[in-house]
């Protein structure tokens, strides 16, 4: 009686033994994506400075830039920790100085403010088409999305729209479309972080303009931009 009351219980019980293997081989499993790529959008704010000034000319205000675009990751190695990313976007950037530029009959004229002149604004911004390339390392697993980064590159810029504006108590004085400055800009850059937030700097390997002077010297300056890269997807 006790040997047929156990074989009842081991029969009931195959149905649930059963069922539990079921589920777990049913259970969803989580894929791991081998070919994943990193940081294909990008968004950057940096302080914008100029270097290589004539004599007088200063930076008093905060100037500002920013720049957004698409990067195609291309790893180049099996652990995909090292990447080239060729890529395309737009910058826009300001230039609080006292350099003032004005036209007279379609003559462009250049001259440097002193500090006793009086005006509220004096400033020129640029609007470029950029075209990067970077040499990407990253310390990114296929697990997770929060890693080191070291990203250096090169990018060329066309410009698109420059806007010069001098204002004082008399009036506004503005300028667009300057033809001496730089259709074509280029430079190095740099960009180092951790997760989303990465210090970034940029360094123009040419000048601003191609053809401008003061009333004593050429105008050969370049940029230095200082500020933070976002990176997502």
């Amino acid at each position: 009686m006790r040997f047929l009351l156990i074989c009842f219980l081991f029969v009931m019980a195959l149905p649930v033994f059963s069922q539990e293997k079921i589920s777990s081989d049913n259970a969803p499993k989580i894929k791991i994506d081998s070919l994943y790529r990193e940081d294909q959008f990008y968004f950057s704010f940096t302080f914008t400075t100029l270097q290589n000034k004539p004599s007088g000319l200063t930076q008093d205000k905060f100037s500002s830039g920013f720049s957004l675009g698409f990067l195609r990751d291309f790893p180049i190695n099996k652990t995909r920790t090292i990447a080239i990313a060729p890529g395309i976007g737009l910058a826009y950037n300001n230039y609080n100085q006292n350099l003032k530029i004005s036209e007279q009959n379609n003559v462009l004229e250049y001259s440097i403010l002193d500090s006793n002149s009086s005006f509220d604004k004096n400033k020129f911004s640029q609007l470029l088409v950029e075209v990067p390339i970077e040499l990407r390392w990253r310390s990114s697993t296929f697990e997770s999305h929060k890693f080191w980064r070291i990203y250096g590159g090169f990018k060329m810029g066309y410009l698109i729209y420059d806007k010069s504006i001098y204002e004082d108590v008399n009036g506004k004085i503005i300028v667009e479309n300057n033809k001496n400055f730089n259709a074509f800009q280029y430079g190095t850059y740099l960009s180092v972080g951790y997760n989303s937030v990465n210090v970034y700097a940029y360094y123009g390997l040419n000048s601003l303009f191609q053809s401008a002077k003061t009333n004593t010297e050429l105008i050969d300056m370049n940029s230095l931009h200082i500020g933070f890269m976002f990176y997502i997807l």
